[in-house]
């Protein structure tokens, strides 16, 4: 048995080659496809025509859609679904897009700068009409899309190129908070755990309770702080802990950058005996609604991730009308948890969520 090699087929025709055929411009090829032949004369039509004709061009649909903004998919890279966190912000943004009639593709990168700029890749060839990144790494992928214009707003943690239309709290102040809790709870020299990997979001939750506590009279020399390496939280959080209390043991109070971390602290506390939240107040961050069932002990600031898909279609919108997207802080709502049936620790301290605000 032979095989005949395959006849290559013959380029598809652009506007370019219609446009070189007719001794035309390409614009005026495109105005004459496009259905606008005011500004051409009779002859230049007619020549269009049988280049057209000749080169057997065919416009392409998909992009004559996205040049109408008639595409209604939107690409959402996020990192490590399993996470509550990142399931809730996909839960919002789906729905918000569906009532605006969009579609959402939903891309799991691991928090992978290789797996991200795949996905963008793919997603570009697909036509989307705008990206929803949450939680992005710097990627070569990611800094040509937003060198590009692209479409995209940022979701939890801000650009890694800085600029660029964002969605999130004031992670600064969510720290901050923190620190003002365990403080009025009487703990005097609360530590605070991280991932080693800090991402802006993360990181800035650390600073604003290192912060806040040097505004209270503590020297940071006495605010013990401990990190880890590693992707999953609640790893992070166990290996951290163990860190943290190997030298002087537990303290009195603790700061979680998440609500996972604060689970792998609170599985060490249990191995060793230590009562949570009674001898160790740990706060995390996130809210996330099974702590009530699951988690009775903590105390997280709630993140109301419910409101951030609405904010990513305002942001999108504007983004398609050609202006430059905002930074939008949602309002973090209350401290609340941190009870194991006895009230004389933790319990809820009431907040109002303030308004989303835009810097």
């Amino acid at each position: 048995m032979t095989a005949t090699p395959a006849r290559a087929e013959p380029a598809a025709a652009s506007l370019a080659t219609v446009a070189r055929e007719a001794g035309v411009s390409v614009a005026t090829v495109s105005r004459i496809v496009n259905g606008k032949r005011g500004r051409a004369s009779a002859q230049t039509i007619l020549r269009v025509e049988d280049a057209i004709a000749r080169l057997g061009y065919r416009p392409n649909p998909v992009g004559r859609a996205l040049k109408r903004r008639a595409s209604r998919v939107i690409a959402m890279l996020a990192p490590n679904l399993d996470n509550p966190a990142m399931a809730a912000i996909a839960v919002s943004t789906e729905a918000a897009l569906r009532r605006a009639g969009y579609v959402t593709i939903l891309c799991d990168t691991h928090d992978r700068p290789d797996l991200q700029d795949e996905y963008l890749e793919a997603m570009r060839s697909q036509f989307v009409a705008g990206y929803v990144m949450v939680s992005a790494v710097k990627s070569r992928g990611l800094q040509k899309a937003a060198q590009r214009g692209d479409p995209m707003v940022f979701v939890a943690r801000r650009s890694p190129f800085g600029g660029g239309a964002f969605v999130g709290i004031d992670d600064r102040g969510a720290g901050a908070d923190a620190a003002d809790y365990l403080l009025a709870q009487g703990i005097d020299r609360p530590a605070v755990l991280m991932a080693a990997q800090n991402a802006s979001s993360t990181a800035e939750r650390a600073a604003g309770f290192i912060a806040r506590l040097q505004e209270r009279g503590i020297p940071l020399t006495a605010i013990r702080q401990a990190s880890a390496e590693g992707l999953n939280h609640i790893e992070i959080g166990y290996a951290a802990a163990t860190t943290l209390v190997a030298g002087q043991g537990w303290p009195a109070g603790i700061f979680c950058v998440s609500d996972l971390i604060a689970y792998g602290a609170y599985r060490l506390a249990r191995e060793g005996d230590i009562a949570v939240p009674h001898r160790c107040a740990l706060v995390g961050v996130d809210g996330n609604a099974l702590n009530a069932w699951l988690a009775p002990w903590l105390t997280s600031i709630r993140i109301p991730y419910e409101q951030y898909g609405g904010h990513i279609v305002s942001q999108l919108r504007l983004l398609w009308g050609g202006e430059t997207g905002a930074h939008i802080h949602v309002g973090h709502g209350r401290l609340s948890g941190g009870t194991d049936g006895d009230e004389s620790r933790g319990g809820d301290i009431e907040r109002d969520a303030a308004a989303a605000r835009v810097d």
